[in-house]
């Protein structure tokens, strides 16, 4: 609405003004009988040589739009009153025409890749994880919503010298038959018991550094013990990734770089980019620590990957963005090795962005699988799926598909959760707020969607043709002009990368149509009956794809 609003002002200021300009100055006011939308003359007078207040009146006089019903100038504001049958019957027409795919943007043939989730091999997947899984795989659905090809990469952490600590623990104190019944939870108790020896004894860093190299090296048994760690966890990483309905196109991780480094390390020497310093290899960067590119002994970094993994990208998906889905505790690496591309004379480099979130909490401390201080995201899942069907058979025991839609509430309610909350900030971990499914949760929204399903299945409701939309009680504008938002929404969540700004604007559509619901009777016989249910199907569709995005399902009934 502030678009169409603002095209409308621009020919009626007639002056050296953009649409933007104008878009931007609009302001909503504080009270309703002050109108929709308020544009303020107060940064015109100088450019105009006149008073706020006489500015307002000699653009208020050249605006005649059916767009708008009223026009009313106050100290130095117009505002603006809408044609509100006018707004609702398109709103309302445009939903019932097109239905899931309203805000939909048409193809432009640009490929998007999103790096997201990556946790690490022979590590349980925990709720570390979670944030980058769900930020990411929402991001991805939200860029095919604005129209994207997108490419989901899971950029798996499976090299490194965690792995010549993990052979070291297993060839002392694991054992085979234990670690093929449960090959995280050994893994991982092997992996803790490792740093508690190591303190007392510094020689096992010195062996895991010795199996590592081994490991490089392509060492046999190593080599098999990868392997076996690898294929252990990626059959138990796919159970999460299938309980949280996520796809990927692409699993390459760090060990699939080992080959393409070289090349890297090569362009950077002959452009003349290298610096020794003390024995290792770096790029010297402006404002900012310099990008280590090869140890002491020639080994490479996680940098040296990321510069591989950017440049197989950018040859093979020719993507117009890369996002990186990946913790604010890697901001200056992700600005090392970007700046290092941009060094290598790479244009594309400004078309890589690292994508930050804040850490999940635990008592106030970032969660450590080195410590022991890991809470496993199957568990919490599993919990939450069990918590949702004790709810259902209080509520509502007769429910048909129970298990099911157990399962869509109480994994939605773990996805929205993290989702709903600004992806830069912290959580801190709460088993009790994540599964409360009242207040600004997942399942409130859910049970919203479900109540209006039923309302359209108890009258049969079926789209007519033509839509017939009369004007409906003043209670509805409030929804119209929030569901009249939602394709701003996307572009908006996609532009600043984060979901959140779907979370709260579903939650919001939400509340608002309950609060309509509760004082108004829907389904009275009266001639707004029809354009009544009109809306709530509008309202049912967008929260559904809201919560689509968000990689959250939406059950008919609760």
């Amino acid at each position: 609405m502030n678009r169409k609003i603002a095209e409308i002002l621009l020919q009626a200021v007639e002056h050296d003004f953009t649409l933007n300009e104008i878009e931007t100055l609009l302001e909503k006011p504080k009270y309703e009988h002050l109108g929709d939308v308020a544009f303020p003359c107060f940064t015109l007078a100088k450019k105009f040589k006149k008073s706020p207040n006489v500015i307002a009146e000699e653009i208020s006089s050249n605006i005649n739009d059916l767009f708008i019903q009223k026009v009313q100038v106050v100290g130095g504001y117009i505002n603006l009153f809408v044609n509100k049958l006018k707004v609702t019957k398109e709103v309302l027409g445009e939903i019932a025409l097109v239905k899931e795919t309203y805000g939909q943007k048409q193809g432009n043939n640009e490929n998007i890749v999103i790096d997201f989730s990556s946790p690490n091999i022979a590590k349980p997947f925990s709720m570390g994880h979670l944030r980058s899984t769900v930020i990411g795989n929402a991001l991805a659905n939200i860029a095919e919503k604005n129209g994207y090809e997108v490419i989901r990469v899971n950029h798996l952490g499976d090299w490194g010298t965690q792995f010549g600590k993990l052979i070291v623990a297993y060839r002392l104190w694991g054992k085979k038959e234990q670690v093929e019944a449960a090959p995280i939870e050994e893994l991982l108790k092997l992996y803790v018991k490792f740093h508690d020896e190591a303190e007392k004894c510094e020689d096992l860093n010195n062996q895991a550094r010795a199996a590592f190299k081994a490991l490089e090296e392509n060492e046999q048994s190593a080599l098999e013990l990868w392997n076996w760690f690898k294929h252990a966890s990626l059959k138990e990483f796919m159970q999460i990734y299938d309980q949280l309905n996520i796809q990927f196109d692409a699993y390459e991780g760090e060990a699939f770089y080992n080959d393409k480094m070289q090349a890297i390390v090569d362009e950077l020497k002959d452009k003349q980019l290298l610096t020794q310093s003390d024995g290792a290899n770096v790029v010297l960067l402006k404002d900012m620590p310099p990008c280590l590119i090869t140890k002491q002994d020639g080994a490479t970094l996680y940098a040296t990957r990321d510069l591989a993994a950017a440049f197989y990208r950018q040859a093979n998906f020719k993507p117009s963005k890369i996002y990186y889905v990946v913790g604010n505790e890697q901001t200056l690496h992700f600005k090392q090795v970007f700046k290092v591309i941009e060094k290598m004379g790479y244009s594309w480099s400004k078309n890589l962005q690292h994508v930050p979130f804040g850490m999940m909490l635990k008592d106030g401390k970032k969660m450590s699988t080195r410590k022991g201080r890991v809470i496993l995201l199957k568990d919490v899942l599993k919990e939450a799926v069990e918590t949702a069907s004790k709810n259902i058979e209080e509520k509502n025991p007769s429910l048909r598909n129970k298990q099911e839609i157990a399962k869509q509430v109480g994994i939605g309610a773990v996805i929205f959760n993290d989702l709903k909350n600004y992806r830069l900030n912290d959580i801190e971990f709460s088993l009790q707020q994540m599964l409360n499914f009242e207040g600004e949760t997942g399942p409130y929204v859910q049970y919203t969607h479900a109540r209006i399903c039923s309302i359209l299945k108890k009258v049969q409701f079926t789209l007519n043709e033509a839509v017939t939309v009369k004007e409906l009680e003043e209670s509805a504008w409030g929804i119209v002009l929030l569901l009249q938002q939602y394709p701003q929404v996307i572009s908006d969540s996609l532009e600043q990368a984060d979901p959140s700004i779907v979370a709260k604007y579903v939650l919001q559509l939400a509340r608002v149509f309950n609060k309509y619901y509760a004082h108004t009777k829907i389904l009275v016989e009266d001639d707004q009956r029809e354009s009544r249910l009109v809306l709530c199907f509008a309202v049912a569709t967008v929260l559904k794809d809201g919560m689509r995005l968000l990689g959250v399902q939406s059950p008919e009934s609760m």
